[in-house]
C-alpha cells in the first residue's frame, strides 16, 4: 500500500516579512557537523582552497576556529567584494562574508534581540557573530500586507547600497516570509529576464 501523504499546511500571507538588500556577490556557505566536520560551499559544489570560487575556502580555513562557533549546520550567505561581480566600491583584496539569517544572529558587538515567534511563551534570543562575519543589510520589516516593494526599491536605488554605503549601483532586494519560510528576490534592473540571460 502506498503511504499516505498528506496536503502540506499553508502559512498565513498577513504574516511578517524581512526585507534585505541582495548583495551581488558569489553564494557560499559553511557547513559544521556533529563530528566537528568542517566543509565550505559555493552555490553549487564543496571547495577547499586548492579548488576555490573567489578565494571564500581561504578565507574560511583561515577563519575556522571563529566560523566553528556558529555551530552544526549550514550557514548560508553570500561572498562578497572587490573582484567579485560589482565589487562595491571596496579596496583591493577586501572581502566579507554575509550570512542571510538576519532572524537568528546579530553583528558582534550589538545586543541581541528577542527572536519573534507565533507563540509567545517561546523566548529565544539572537546568537552573536564573530567578528569576522556579517549580515546581509536588513531594509525592511512588518507585515506582508503592508508592504510597498517599489518604494523600498526606490530608496535603495536612490541611496544606493547599504552593505557598503557610498557604493551606488546596488542590485536589489529579498523578500523573506517568515510563516511561510520562503523568500522571492526582486532586482532593480532587468527584474524579467532570468539571471543566466543577464549580462
Amino acid at each position: 500500500m502506498t503511504d499516505f501523504v498528506g496536503y502540506p499546511k499553508i502559512a498565513r500571507y498577513s504574516r511578517e516579512v524581512i526585507v534585505t538588500e541582495k548583495i551581488d556577490g558569489t553564494n557560499a556557505c559553511i557547513f559544521n557537523g556533529e563530528d566537528g566536520e568542517f566543509l565550505v560551499g559555493s552555490r553549487t559544489r564543496w571547495i577547499t582552497p586548492e579548488t576555490d570560487n573567489f578565494g571564500f575556502a581561504k578565507w574560511a580555513y583561515e577563519n575556522k576556529s571563529a566560523l566553528m562557533t556558529l555551530g552544526k549546520g549550514r550557514h548560508f550567505g553570500e561572498w562578497w567584494g572587490n573582484g567579485i561581480q560589482r565589487g562595491y566600491g571596496l579596496p583591493k583584496n577586501d572581502k566579507r562574508f554575509s550570512l542571510f539569517n538576519v532572524t537568528r544572529w546579530c553583528l558582534h558587538g550589538q545586543t541581541p534581540e528577542r527572536i519573534p515567534y507565533q507563540d509567545p511563551k517561546i523566548v529565544k534570543f539572537q546568537e552573536i557573530l564573530p567578528p569576522c562575519v556579517g549580515l546581509v543589510p536588513i531594509l525592511w520589516k512588518g507585515l506582508f500586507d503592508n508592504l510597498l516593494v517599489f518604494e523600498v526599491l526606490e530608496t535603495l536605488k536612490n541611496n544606493g547600497s547599504a552593505a557598503s554605503p557610498g557604493f551606488g549601483w546596488p542590485e536589489g532586494i529579498v523578500i523573506f516570509h517568515l510563516a511561510g519560510n520562503v523568500g522571492f528576490k526582486k532586482t532593480i534592473e532587468k527584474d524579467a529576464e532570468p539571471k543566466s540571460k543577464v549580462v
